[in-house]
């Protein structure tokens, strides 16, 4: 049995023998391409839905799950895969898990009926849960110092506009892609790109020897599963009624977690390396506030995706590919912002964060303004410039966030801290985009106001991000009041495994 440092042991301890891997940023570029194929597959195939529903004669719950399966899959995976990168090899399981992305995107492609689809989404976001966490550990892994936080920034970068584009990539795919069976390419596109960045991650991720963690939390494996499988159930079931009848799902799957929680404490106590070491949320700094931004952040911001598709498809009339373009302002912002901000995240810290959230409100309640009182023929093309800063703003708060919530988290946690980070992020898009269509349509009730509808649903949307900037303020403040009471002079920092970021 492997053992976790002692109790008294802080877990953002230092990682030594640091050596720059020369061919560190072309591997950066093979995961970051396998992660923006998984992340864009959360949304990708939802302008597809109508298209795959007519050609397959499934029902709308039968296709509903297409989506939502591959949504499930992929946050049920994360922890668990990131566990398992730090305690075997991450190159090992990133290679697997982009080899079983790539078979199961053709398997998607190629299926004869929704049942097989469905089962083949399932699997796709399996495979993306147990790639995802390895994108963020091997940058952890591959730099240090101000590296660390561009590269970061380019992760952030995919992150964010990864979720934006879907909608457009999806689009433009049906649109040259034309026919019954014009769907089945948004799967089949990830195929030779996927071959691709195997055979390159396979000759340039780096081979690291294995450190003896082989220990694996099988019971906690199994608490955190069921725990996050309960909370999103009736999330993925929304559409179909799925809050009404399975309301009792939330209070459930939470005392599953607090359960969870209280065997990871005990494992901790007795020495035992457990599945998510519950120090990293008290005890390296920016974890646990970094984790809640990210989560509230990510309730308003997948959501409103869905939401503008919906006005600007149903309310407008527009084509997919002609909705997609309506948005790409935000997705420019966002990518342009967010390589900008993880070169200077180290500098400004939180703050990037504060005014990124901050943007993003004033971008987004703008927008909505003007797609409520403009005219409608110009209303789209009024509405472009703020939801560009809308975007940039968005860019400095995913970037910047996820270098702050893990810079300081030591390598040998990398893979379970980004897992339960991200699983945060998965479960706040589960909330937001089960919440925020839900409510547009009862908002619009049956009838054409589409413009009221699209303003309550975006309003809602700027309370979670609104308590995200609340959550940012106060530790951006707190941060300044720590260093006014003590500035630590640089033997201090030097000495001080909670300052390094070495690890």
């Amino acid at each position: 049995m492997t053992t976790a440092p002692s109790a008294g042991e802080d877990p953002a301890g230092q990682d030594d023998g640091y050596t720059p891997d020369p061919r560190r940023w072309r591997a950066l570029w093979v995961t970051l391409v396998a992660g923006f194929m998984s992340l864009l597959d959360v949304t990708i195939v939802a302008v597809a839905l109508p298209t795959i529903q007519r050609d397959l004669d499934a029902s709308p719950a039968q296709v509903q799950w297409v989506v939502s399966g591959y949504a499930l899959a992929f946050a049920l995976a994360l922890v668990t895969a990131g566990r398992l990168g730090d305690a075997l090899d991450r190159r090992r399981i990133f290679l697997l898990a982009l080899g079983g992305f790539v078979l199961c995107s053709a398997a998607c492609g190629a299926a004869p009926n929704v049942t097989l689809l469905v089962v083949a989404r399932l699997a796709q976001g399996l495979a993306a849960g147990f790639m995802a966490p390895q994108n963020s550990a091997l940058i952890q892994q591959l730099f240090r110092g101000a590296e660390r936080g561009r590269a970061f920034g380019l992760f952030g970068a995919t992150v964010g506009v990864s979720s934006a584009v879907g909608p457009l990539t999806g689009g433009a795919i049906l649109g040259l892609a034309s026919g019954p069976d014009g769907w089945r390419w948004l799967f089949y596109v990830n195929v030779p790109i996927g071959v691709v960045a195997v055979l390159l991650g396979r000759r340039l991720l780096p081979r690291v020897r294995r450190t003896g963690r082989g220990h694996v939390d099988v019971l906690g494996v199994v608490l955190l599963g069921l725990g996050v499988l309960v909370l999103m159930y009736p999330l993925v079931q929304a559409d179909s009624g799925g809050l009404s009848r399975w309301w009792w799902m939330f209070p459930t799957g939470a005392v599953v977690l607090v359960a969870f929680a209280l065997w990871q404490r005990r494992l901790v106590a007795r020495g035992v390396q457990p599945l998510l070491d519950p120090r990293l949320f008290t005890t390296v700094r920016g974890y646990a506030v970094g984790a809640g931004v990210g989560t509230l952040y990510f309730i308003g911001f997948s959501g409103v995706w869905l939401v503008f598709a919906l006005f600007y498809q149903h309310g407008l009339g527009y084509s997919p590919l002609r909705s997609g373009l309506a948005v790409t302002p935000f997705a420019l912002g966002s990518a342009s912002a967010a390589v900008i901000a993880g070169r200077l995240v180290d500098r400004f810290g939180r703050l990037l964060t504060v005014c990124g959230l901050t943007g993003v409100i004033v971008g987004l309640g703008g927008t909505a303004l003007l797609l409520r009182f403009a005219p409608l023929d110009i209303a789209p093309w009024v509405a472009a410039p703020v939801l560009f800063v809308g975007g940039v703003g968005s860019g400095f708060v995913v970037s910047p966030n996820i270098t702050m919530t893990l810079r300081d988290v030591p390598v040998r946690m990398a893979g379970a801290a980004g897992g339960a980070l991200q699983t945060g992020q998965r479960l706040g898009a589960a909330v937001g985009t089960a919440a925020l269509p839900g409510l547009f349509y009862v908002v619009l009730g049956g009838g054409t106001d589409y413009r009221g509808a699209l303003v309550v649903a975006l309003g809602t949307a700027l309370i979670g991000m609104a308590a995200s900037l609340a959550l940012a303020t106060f530790d951006w403040r707190r941060d300044r009041l720590a260093r006014r009471a003590h500035r630590p002079c640089p033997q201090e920092l030097e000495n001080d495994p909670m300052h390094s970021r070495q690890g």
